[in-house]
């Protein structure tokens, strides 16, 4: 190395890797931590090291029980206006498809309760599916409806849009408040997104408003934050300038006249 330093045996197997998936397109495989550790005489930790270290870059992908892959870049959501996940990978070319785990009615969670503005002990449509783009599962994404809206049980919630159902049955989209957060997977959502025990995730809360104003739909989306990106774009302002911009807003006195 120019600086005279020796490479650790890790760094010499990474910038191999790297080289590697560089070269490579998203989903080609990669040799495993074995194959790694015998080809460079090192223990399994070591190589392990190394494919963790890309991991955390977002360059390559760990599948449980498949192996090690060239990981796809993540996906970037822009400021714009909210389209339903079916439309958003349409629009992109990727092939959007759902993995369906619960649509029924169930009874409201405190949390659906205030979102939904609904009374105590009410009862919600559940629908709980995996969604993915081009077979990659980007997210588990939990939606409650009013009971009202139970024909969209009559929909193919795997091929289809939940939104397009709900404007099926007469009740539409309109504006939708969200909140972000992060957290580590659970075990379970580990093992249906097919993830590595706690990697991280992009957690979104959402509440859509029909035209009327009405709460249509709460909502938690938990994307696997190494695949799916949500940009956002802030106006900066500082202390001065809010002062500056205060004193142009305030009112002027006029000028007295001479007496």
């Amino acid at each position: 190395m120019a600086d005279g330093r020796r490479e650790a045996r890790y760094q010499e197997i990474e910038r191999w890797l790297r080289s590697r998936v560089l070269q490579g397109v998203p989903g080609d495989p990669l040799p495993s931590e074995s194959e790694l550790a015998s080809s460079y005489g090192v223990s399994r930790m070591t190589a392990r090291q190394a494919v963790q270290n890309l991991a955390q870059e977002g360059l390559v992908e760990r599948r449980r029980g498949a192996g090690t892959f060239v990981a796809r870049q993540p996906l970037h959501r822009h400021e714009a206006a909210l389209m339903s996940f079916t439309e958003d990978m349409r629009r992109r070319g990727l092939d959007a498809s759902s993995r369906l785990i619960n649509a029924s009615l169930a009874l409201a969670t405190q949390a659906d309760v205030d979102a939904l503005r609904l009374p105590p002990g009410s009862r919600v449509v559940n629908v709980s599916r995996i969604r993915l783009a081009d077979g990659t599962a980007l997210a588990i994404e939990n939606a409650a409806l009013p009971a009202d809206c139970a024909g969209v049980l009559a929909v193919n919630l795997e091929s289809g849009s939940l939104h397009d159902a709900l404007v099926g049955i007469g009740r539409v989209p309109t504006i939708a408040h969200s909140w972000i957060s992060a957290r580590s997977a659970t075990a379970a959502e580990a093992r249906l997104l097919g993830l590595g025990a706690r990697e991280p995730l992009l957690v979104e809360r959402r509440i859509i408003y029909d035209s009327d104003s009405t709460p249509l739909e709460h909502t938690e989306s938990a994307y696997v934050a190494s695949r799916y990106v949500i940009d956002a774009v802030f106006a900066v302002t500082t202390a001065r300038s809010r002062e500056d911009l205060a004193q142009s807003a305030a009112p002027t006195a006029p000028a007295l006249e001479p007496s």
